[in-house]
């Protein structure tokens, strides 16, 4: 049952990645940026939902919604601060900006929360679920954010293709000149981009922490980087590719941990992304563009 046991575990944990490689990769299939302080927006999600349960006693459903609530605010207020004023800059000002946008969030944490780990309590109140006479045991928490990465990758594509503002987003992704022109708020678009994958970035943060009932104000960042990754891996971009990396990535890494070793299992994953990427530059499902010169 090991092997069967590791496999629950990395699509557990890579649904988790691939909830936050979503907002990844919304935000830079639309507005062509990557926001490299969607990590700590990870952790902002997961503090705001530990003082909403710890210090006001809110019932884990209603924590977890202001949680949402709270980040897709503050996914706002980042791009209309941060990142509106940069739209024409070049791509070096805007990646300057968002690594200085996550130090904010990070010491803004630390001098609200402070520095010292929390004990999170999970928002999965229901019971393991206990297979093949107790040799196979899956965790509430797993089946949650596997069926919550499935719903939300099948919302996603069904909003991004049957609504007018996903067709909106994905005109602002092919041309905001020619989208202005036809009409459509491309700042709206984009604002409104950033306000959905913030609000993944909470529900991730959640079900991260859940797992990992531990939360300091750098919980976001190493699954960032990640979650980053399977967004490359899959085809940033591509929806159905940021859920396909996100799983992959989490199911290498949990393997690499069994068989190879705790210490190698980073390596590992990030040496598997420059292999494909060697191989398939657009990433597994992404679209391969060519430009005339």
């Amino acid at each position: 049952m090991g092997f069967l046991t590791n496999l629950i575990n990395g699509i557990s944990l890579g649904s988790v990645y691939a909830i936050i490689a979503l907002g990844y990769t919304m935000v830079y299939g639309i507005a062509k940026m990557l926001n490299f302080a969607h990590g700590d927006v990870i952790m902002v999600g997961g503090y705001v939902c530990f003082f909403a349960m710890g210090s006001l006693g809110l019932p884990p459903l209603v924590a977890v919604l202001l949680a949402v609530i709270a980040c897709t605010c503050l996914g706002i207020v980042v791009e209309r601060l941060a990142y509106k004023p940069l739209r024409e800059a070049p791509s070096l000002a805007v990646l300057i900006t968002a690594i200085g946008v996550s130090y904010f969030l990070q010491n803004s944490a630390l001098l609200l929360w402070g520095a010292d780990p929390k004990a999170f309590a999970s928002v999965v109140p229901f019971p393991s679920l206990t297979l093949f006479d107790g040799q196979l045991t899956i965790s509430s928490v797993t089946i949650v954010t596997v069926l919550a990465a499935a719903a939300i990758m099948v919302v996603l594509t069904l909003f991004t293709t049957k609504t007018k503002m996903g067709k909106a987003m994905r005109a602002c992704s092919e041309d905001k000149g020619a989208a202005q022109l036809m009409g459509i708020n491309v700042n709206s678009t984009i604002s409104m981009v950033f306000a959905i994958g913030s609000g993944l970035a909470a529900i991730a943060g959640v079900l991260l922490c859940s797992a990992y009932p531990t939360l300091v104000p750098t919980t976001g960042s190493m699954p960032g980087i990640k979650a980053f990754t399977a967004a490359v891996l899959g085809g940033i971009g591509s929806i159905p590719g940021a859920a396909l990396g996100g799983v992959l990535l989490g199911v290498i890494e949990i393997f690499a941990k069994a068989y190879i070793g705790t210490q190698l299992a980073d390596a590992i994953v990030f040496a598997v992304l420059i292999v494909v990427l060697l191989i398939r530059p657009a990433g597994l499902l992404g679209k391969e563009i060519r430009e005339k010169v």
